[in-house]
């Protein structure tokens, strides 16, 4: 619904629901998820700034806020590009937090049962599950390279950090790589042979939270409609 209706109001419902959802029912620490989502805040803030900006030749107009004229290029923000800027924004945090959502509460293991279930191809399944693994791994990877360091008074001073970045950055694929190939033979060792078979546990089907889910999720598509088509607003 984010990436579908252009409107900043049902991106920011979209926001607030996912927010109650993962710190009220799914019991998430308000603390840590407002972390997790000052990494994608930053990112976004950073690309809408871009975009925002606007540069012409044609000189500034009646639809400019700001501007300067250097050489005959005119660069400065206009009404237009912030309302797009803004809803680009909102757009792209409101799918961030449904993904949040999705990782947050859903095991990998029920995400691939599920997608068996929908009868994805099995090729998929199985890179999605070993690149899943890897991601840790490679963060685990970093975090044992970046303890190391500091422990060395890697992180002193700027310049020193500078050095220990690149240095870490450096060596992470490669020790990672080696994990990784550990890793894989570890399961082939154990009989892969390009299906990972785990259990998955049975869960009883919850009438209410579909009811729940089925009403927001109406409501949410109804009134974006009626936003697109003016009847509201």
């Amino acid at each position: 619904m984010c990436i579908g209706f252009s409107l900043p109001v049902i991106s920011g419902l979209v926001i607030v629901l996912m927010a109650f959802a993962i710190v009220g029912p799914a019991r998430i620490p308000i603390k840590v998820y407002f972390r997790l989502m000052s990494l994608p805040f930053s990112f976004l803030l950073i690309g809408v700034v871009t975009i925002a900006v606007s540069i012409t030749t044609k000189g500034s107009g009646a639809g400019w806020l700001a501007g300067i004229t250097i050489s005959g290029i005119t660069v400065g923000i206009t009404y237009s590009g912030i309302i797009y800027a803004i809803g680009l924004f909102l757009k792209s945090l409101g799918a961030v937090s449904c993904l949040y959502f999705l990782s947050l509460t859903t095991p990998a293991v029920e995400m691939t049962a599920v997608m068996r279930k929908l009868k994805f191809p099995s090729l998929f399944i199985e890179l999605t599950d070993l690149i899943y693994r890897f991601i840790f791994v490679m963060l685990a990877t970093a975090e044992e390279i970046h303890t190391s360091q500091s422990s060395r008074w890697g992180y002193a001073s700027m310049k020193n950090s500078m050095k220990s970045l690149g240095q870490l950055t450096a060596a992470l694929f490669v020790k990672a790589l080696h994990r990784s190939q550990t890793l894989y033979t570890a399961l082939s060792s154990r009989g892969y042979t390009g299906q990972l078979n785990v259990l998955t546990p049975e869960y009883t089907v919850s009438v209410n939270n579909i009811i729940i889910i089925a009403v927001i999720e109406s409501a949410l598509t109804i009134t974006a409609i009626l936003l697109e088509m003016g009847y509201i607003g």
